[in-house]
This record gives structure tokens, sequence and C-alpha cells, in this order.
């Protein structure tokens, strides 16, 4: 091989090693709820700061929580309710905010931007979680199949609809459910005495359930094309937004219980690649495209926007964290594949 070849072929070499380090497009990825990260809001966000997104979608506490504390390195930024954002902080999953990295924050509603007041938020002097969509959990009805609102949560166990209701696939929220249609003291506190009472009634509810679902999409498709009667909104007003764009007649009931409510933040996992990166994200998911997106496209409720409220303050059960959340997914679990009450209620 002549010396001008071997050169040539030193620098193709050379080229395989180096350019490589030196054109790597950052990547930021992201765990998201349905709808939370539009296309759109993704594509700008890369033109602007010339990296990849990669988001991936999460269908309920129970995933996210598996995702986030076996694989903390495989994630820099995510968004989870208030109540859930407890166990993250406690075994130190997560990164305290930088607000000053965060100026969109001027935008929200004078409510969300005073966070020491928001319960779960605020630990040790240091900020956790940015406040970026919530929702009551109310009922979705058929208007033709139930004329009269219905008022109670027991409207899902009523026999009259045996069949006819679809319900979400998660332990954490159908315990509450099954608390507060068995008017125990507090839905998210299950005493000792009352487990195997609690998992009888979601036994009862699932023998009345047509179906599960764990994302809105899912939700809207089984509601119409099984003509449901009855379902437990987990997701809220994005389902009834959805269902109406699909032309649905349905009404949306607030129980007279009360009705469970979330409050979803921004949050950066402990082992963020770049964590000025994923402030740069929540930033962004702050700004006007973002939140135009979640209230237009998704019926969601923005933190930068007034929204019109379903029920009153005092109708409105914030989530709490659980007494004991894996206990409640296990049963669930159990309950969830047809397994009798002694099952269940096995070690």
């Amino acid at each position: 091989m002549g010396c001008k070849q071997a050169l040539c072929m030193t620098a193709l070499w050379l080229s395989f090693i180096v350019t490589p380090v030196f054109a790597a497009t950052p990547v930021l990825r992201v765990l998201a709820w349905p709808g939370y990260a539009e296309s759109e809001v993704v594509q700008s966000f890369e033109r602007l700061y010339g990296v990849h997104v990669e988001v991936t979608i999460v269908t309920s506490d129970a995933v996210l929580w598996q995702k986030i504390s076996t694989r903390n390195m495989d994630y820099d930024v995510f968004a989870v309710n208030v109540a859930e954002l407890q166990r993250y902080i406690a075994t130190n999953l997560v990164l305290p905010l930088n607000l000053e990295q965060i100026p969109n924050t001027r935008h929200q509603l004078p409510r969300f931007r005073n966070l020491a007041v928001i319960p779960g938020l605020v630990s040790g002097g240091k900020t956790l979680g940015m406040p970026f969509t919530y929702s009551e959990m109310g009922l979705i009805y058929d208007r033709k199949q139930i004329p009269t609102p219905p008022n109670t949560i027991a409207a899902l166990w009523d026999p009259r609809y045996r069949g006819k209701v679809i319900a979400y696939d998660g332990g954490t929220h159908n315990f509450s459910l099954s608390g507060q249609s068995l008017k125990q003291k507090s839905p998210f506190h299950i005493a000792a005495a009352d487990w195997q009472r609690a998992a009888e009634h979601l036994i009862a509810l699932r023998r009345n359930v047509l179906g599960f679902y764990t994302q809105p999409d899912e939700s809207v498709q089984l509601f119409l094309r099984h003509k449901a009667a009855l379902m437990f909104a987990n997701y809220g007003m994005q389902q009834v937004h959805l269902l109406k764009a699909a032309g649905a007649d349905i009404g949306y009931a607030i129980p007279k219980e009360g009705v469970l409510a979330w409050l979803d933040c921004w949050v950066i996992t402990r082992a963020a690649r770049d964590p000025a990166l994923a402030h740069a994200w929540i930033d962004h998911l702050l700004g006007e495209q973002a939140s135009h997106l979640l209230t237009e496209r998704q019926g969601l409720a923005s933190t930068t926007v007034e929204a019109a409220a379903s029920g009153s303050a005092e109708s409105l059960l914030w989530l709490q964290p659980p007494e004991d959340t894996n206990r409640r997914e296990k049963l669930w679990g159990r309950i969830r594949s047809g397994d009798q009450l002694s099952r269940v209620m096995a070690p």
C-alpha cells in the first residue's frame, strides 16, 4: 500500500472515531402522560435547542413508578401527580428545581405560583415539582341510557348498568373509589380492618364492568364501540373533550360524595444527563404553544389559563399519598385477573 493511500485510510479510520463524538445530537428523554407532549411542542423544542426528544407515554402510576424506580438512568424528566411524587422524593429519585431556569412560571395563575401552599411540592425548602395540569375524575354517562345525571359514585355498582360500565385499570385510584362508595373516613387511608371489605367491593365492581382502560383514546373507543352507559373518568375533562369530538352525546357528573382530583407536575430525575436541558423542557411546556394545545386539543386544564370548574372547590378530594401503594396494586392485579376474595386476600 502506498504512503498516500495509507494516509487516506488512516484519515477515514479516524473519521469513524472522531465524527460521532462531535456530531452526536443531545437527547432529552421524557416520560409523559397521553396528550402532554404534542408533536408540535416536541418539534419546536428540538428546533429551539438543537436536540432530539424521546417521548415515552405512560398509562398508570404503577408503570411510571416501575420505570423510574428501576431505570432512573434512562430518563431525564417526567410528569407525575403530586400525591405520587412523595415516594419519588422519599427515595431520592428526583432533583430540586432551579426556578430561575423556568422563567415562564410568570405566566402561571397566582395560585400555582405560590408553590409553598400546594402540599407535596416543597420539601426541605426545595421545590421538587412544577405544576402543569389538573382535573377532577368524575362520571361520564350516555344521555340516552341515563337521562338523569348520576349523583353518586355508587352508580358504578348499580346492577342496572351491569356490563355497561367502563373503569380505569389502576389499583391505587380504584381502592380510593371503593373507599368513597363505602363511605370510609378517608379514601386514601384504608384501615387494617377494612381491606377485605374494600377488596370485596372492587370484586363487585369488576362484575359490573364491561372493560378496563389505561389511556384516554382507549376509553373513548371502548365507550363508543360497546355503547357503554357509564364510565369513571380517570383523565377527567380530557375524556369528555375526546368523546364530544367523536360525536358522543354524553354528560359529565360530579358525585355527591366528592370527586377525586389530581394535579400533575413536571419533575427532573436524579440521573438526568443534562438538568439544564430538562429545566428548559419544563419552561417550554409552560409556554403559549404547549398551553394552547393542552386546553384546546386535549381539553385539559393548564396552570397558565383559568378554566371553568366542573365541581365546587369543596367537592374536590385532591389525591393524597395512600397508606400502601404496593398493596393496593398487588390486590388490584388479583382482582382484575378474576381471583375470588380468598385468593385476593392471600399473603
